[in-house]
């Protein structure tokens, strides 16, 4: 389940780390983005 999550993640989030966003400058909800990737990605390996 979470790979077929992870596949719709790249195709539908925006990546942050080609556009070079700056977490530290980050609104709640680009960082809320990045969580959900973070945590979608670290299951989808397992």
């Amino acid at each position: 389940m979470f790979k077929i999550l992870a596949k719709l993640n790249k195709w539908l989030l925006p990546n942050y780390t080609k556009q070079g966003l700056d977490l530290a400058k980050a609104t709640k909800f680009q960082k809320a983005i990045v969580a959900w990737k973070y945590y979608v990605t670290i299951h989808a390996l397992d």
